[in-house]
């Protein structure tokens, strides 16, 4: 047992949790005036001070109690699970206490209960009052049950249970619903330690009359419960994904791979559903879903609303997918062109917006024409900057045209050897023309361009093994070594592709 410690609390409430800023259901939902569940790792305790500090401790049992302490006024308890085999008490707002944070407690599946007395709003309580105090005993269990009120207070105010909202919560939980335009999430996971070499568990629920299993299928998405009927007194629960899936992106990989078993007894008290072999942070979802499923209390509710999610998901798919469309539309020139164009990382784009036809025409031409439309834009890129002539360019070009390779100047390092050579060899010429920049990028204030330097890499792209890319990236380095003369060279140009 801890000691008796201050807590700061704020609006009358603390919380009590395994795994630090785990989040789940909102309070309200299910729960009493001591304690509301909020998941596998949480709940809040509720206190009768608004805003000040109260007295708590915590007891690790080593099993569950015989007998219910005298001298509190309400006693309440509820299931948790504790992968990292530790819990805190923290105030709403943060409020901590060092011999009630990160408590020792068993490792998996363990029930809380939960001690109070003195509850007195700071309006009425006075000097003479006692302080108020919690006190919390832990033991280990391998059963999940429903949350319990042990011993109500007198004064306990009587709050609406929701368990189809519960169970909404719960189902979505356990499927990985996310938000519209969203990746898939799962439950918070510990952040120290996962649920490996931990025993599944049972999920036990009672009612004093007799129910009715729901056999069948339970729709929830992209995925769906199969309930197969073993016997007369046996259920076989498993996940498999949904023949029609309701997102754009649908889920696929299941809460659970394997297969478990429900089974229902009667007896003069009524009838018991144990679900056995679960996983221990799945237990308090699966016990909250059959809660709704035992009690019949109407639709599924988890149904409309992965159908409004799956809605706004699509709208939003369908909303990139048109904006998509239209920035594609913009690269391009027009639609976007086949997916082997689209891969490639020259100069395909502005290629598309000097003359997106002349590109799909291109695309379309054999491979053995595709590498001739590249050497023959390369030689009008020379002959348009007066580097036709030169030796070392002549011998490489005539070589491309005999279908040899490239010099090694031009093929390694992208032919940073050859650019070197042609920014020092004094024979080459020295013109500009006026800089027509690409309507997808600034000009940066630049009006001029050495004709040589942007007509020369036409010639290097026919050291690229891929025929498209080369003829590409040749025909648009020699359309823009070209200048005011583009229209004519590009006019050219088709009639070379006839």
């Amino acid at each position: 047992m801890t000691d008796w410690a201050r807590l700061h609390v704020s609006h009358c409430q603390y919380d009590v949790s395994t795994v630090p800023g785990a989040t789940g259901a909102a309070i309200y939902t299910v729960g009493d005036d001591l304690l509301h569940v909020g998941g596998p790792y949480q709940f809040t305790g509720f206190c009768g001070i608004h805003t000040g500090g109260i007295e708590a401790r915590l007891r690790v049992l080593s099993a569950p109690p015989t007998e219910v302490d005298a001298g509190w006024d309400a006693i309440s308890e509820a299931t948790l699970w504790s992968p990292s085999g530790r819990l805190s008490v923290v105030g709403l707002m943060g409020g901590t206490a060092e011999t009630l944070t990160d408590v020792a407690v068993p490792r998996g599946l363990i029930r809380v209960r939960v001690h109070a007395r003195h509850r007195l709003h700071e309006t009425v309580r006075t000097d003479d009052d006692p302080p108020e105090q919690h006190e919390l005993h832990v033991w280990a269990v391998s059963e999940q049950m429903p949350c319990r009120t042990v011993l109500a207070d007198p004064g306990a105010r009587c709050w609406e249970q929701k368990p189809a909202k519960a169970a909404e919560w719960a189902m979505l939980s356990l499927c990985r619903a996310r938000p519209p335009g969203r990746r898939s999430c799962r439950l918070p996971s510990d952040p120290y330690e996962d649920d490996n070499g931990l025993d599944r568990v049972t999920v036990v629920r009672h009612r004093p009359a007799p129910v009715t299993l729901p056999v069948g299928v339970l729709p929830v998405g992209d995925l769906e419960v199969r309930l197969d009927r073993v016997d007369a007194a046996t259920l076989r629960w498993s996940w498999a994904t949904a023949e029609s899936p309701v997102f754009p992106d649908p889920l696929t990989a299941l809460p659970d791979d394997e297969p478990t078993t429900v089974r229902v007894t009667t007896g003069p008290d009524g009838v018991t559903l144990r679900h056995e072999g679960v996983r221990g942070r799945q237990a308090v979802a699966l016990g909250l879903i059959w809660d709704h499923l035992l009690d019949g209390t109407g639709p599924h509710p988890w149904v409309e609303t992965l159908r409004g999610q799956a809605a706004k998901a699509t709208a939003g798919a369908e909303k990139v997918r048109r904006l998509q469309a239209e920035q594609e539309a913009a690269r391009w020139g027009g639609p976007p062109p086949s997916d082997r164009v689209r891969r490639l990382f020259g100069h395909a784009q502005s290629l598309a917006r000097i003359d997106r036809r002349l590109l799909d025409r291109i695309d379309a031409l054999p491979a053995d024409r595709q590498r001739e439309v590249a050497c023959w834009a390369a030689r009008r890129a020379m002959r348009v900057a007066g580097l036709e002539q030169l030796g070392w360019i002549a011998d490489a070009l005539a070589a491309a045209e005999d279908g040899s390779p490239l010099p090694c100047a031009f093929t390694e390092q992208n032919g940073a050897a050859a650019y070197g050579r042609l920014m020092s060899d004094p024979e080459v010429p020295h013109t500009t023309i006026p800089l027509t920049p690409d309507p997808a990028f600034r000009a940066f204030g630049v009006t001029e361009v050495r004709q040589q330097a942007v007509a020369f890499p036409a010639l290097v792209a026919l050291a690229n093994h891929d025929p498209l890319a080369a003829a590409i990236d040749a025909v648009r380095d020699a359309a823009i070594a070209h200048g005011d003369d583009r229209d004519r060279f590009l006019t050219e140009a088709h009639a070379a592709l006839a």
